[in-house]
């Protein structure tokens, strides 16, 4: 069975049970120590040896346990020495009495003290551990928000340079490198998509004025037709990773927005023979990045109506934070669901495909992570893929 216990459960029990152990041996030491003064402590014979009209023979002492036997003066009558044991056994007896109720009295006095005190031990146990939990707390919460892709975010623990605070300090500089890592990766790729697109358009208006002229043949035709749409296929795949690239972290500037909006006027401008669109929407106030969310929208229809049958159908619901696209396309594995998500992965392969560059739904998972939300994707039983892409309304929403 798996162990349930909290952390700070674990330290109460921990504190609670050191504290009573402790409380226990000090109650067990004070016991015998007792005891032993008890036993050592004897009969004063004084009293004891008392006659009327007859002081004793010996000095006065105290009868120990290691004494025990009585010391009798001279000139004593038989009814006198008589009288003086009876007092001696009595004595005795009156002593070993308050020895024992001595030591019972501690022992059940000192055990109800022990349970009061070993209460309030673990009620102290419980501050102590939440107390000494606290940072480790901080450290989970920003652990937390850096998972949503805020690698900006750091804990700033304060306080004494003890082992909590070079644990936060460690984790802040692994969140800095990390943060460092990532926006290199952003720039790199933003950058080499921009110095890509240059040439990309020399080459496309190369092609062009090359099929201006006059009376081009059909070779040379064919031929830069087909250079064209492998440039225009270039083109987007550009686009797709400066897109990716910007979408890859959280929205600096967001501003309210309807999804409901962008979903309606995405769905009005994609038209495709053979495939029916049906779109409902409820509105959907988010709050985010309006061109992030178009090209989100747009890629899920597109992909929707591009890997479908012919006739085949796509149904679009928007409702409130959640957008649902599904469509009649080939059957899909589950397992194979994952890896679409994935930078160039495509249902039939990675690079077979013209239809598309692989980054659609990349595209579409980044920009909703980007703006606080999750997209998941189930097949169809029969067929199809539904995709459903959540998107919280944010403060501010409409």
């Amino acid at each position: 069975m798996t162990n349930r216990w909290t952390v700070r459960a674990k330290l109460t029990v921990l504190y609670g049970t050191l504290f009573l152990l402790a409380g226990t041996a000090l109650l067990t030491i004070t016991y015998f120590l007792l005891a032993q003064s008890l036993r050592n402590q004897g009969v004063d014979q004084t009293t004891v040896l008392t006659v009327p009209g007859l002081r004793p023979a010996v000095p006065a002492r105290a009868a120990s346990a290691d004494d025990p036997e009585v010391t009798l003066p001279d000139g004593l009558t038989a009814a006198q020495q008589t009288e003086i044991e009876e007092r001696w056994k009595l004595a005795e007896k009156l002593q070993e009495d308050f020895r024992s109720r001595t030591l019972t009295s501690l022992l059940q006095r000192g055990g109800i003290a022990l349970a009061g005190v070993g209460l309030v031990g673990v009620w102290l146990s419980w501050l102590a551990a939440r107390r000494t939990l606290r940072p480790l707390q901080q450290i989970t919460a920003t652990a937390r928000r850096v998972a949503d892709r805020n690698l900006h975010e750091r804990i700033g623990l304060t306080g004494p340079h003890d082992e909590l605070r070079r644990l936060a300090d460690t984790f802040d500089d692994m969140l800095a490198r990390l943060d460092g890592a990532f926006a290199a990766q952003r720039r790199f790729a933003a950058n080499a998509s921009h110095e890509l697109r240059t040439p990309l358009a020399i080459n496309r208006t190369l092609i062009e004025v090359a099929l201006s002229r006059p009376h081009p043949s059909a070779e040379i035709r064919q031929l830069g037709e087909t250079m064209l749409a492998v440039n225009a296929r270039h083109e987007k795949l550009i686009d797709g990773l400066l897109l990716l690239a910007r979408s890859d972290g959280a929205v600096l500037d967001p501003v309210p927005v309807d999804l409901a909006d962008i979903t309606t006027r995405v769905v009005a401008g994609v038209t495709e023979p053979g495939v029916e669109l049906a779109v409902s929407t409820r509105p959907s106030p988010v709050r985010g990045d309006p061109v992030l969310l178009e090209r989100m929208v747009q890629n899920l229809v597109q992909n929707a109506v591009a890997y479908n049958r012919r006739p085949g159908r796509v149904d679009v619901v928007c409702e409130p934070g959640t957008l649902t696209v599904t469509n009649t396309g080939p059957v899909i594995a589950a397992y194979e669901v994952p890896r679409l998500f994935e930078p160039f992965q495509r249902l039939t392969d990675r690079v077979g495909s013209a239809r598309g560059t692989g980054l659609g739904l990349s595209i579409v998972r980044s920009v909703s992570r980007a703006h606080g939300g999750e997209v998941t994707a189930q097949p169809g039983p029969h067929g199809g893929l539904t995709v459903t892409v959540t998107v919280p309304p944010g403060p501010g929403a409409p």
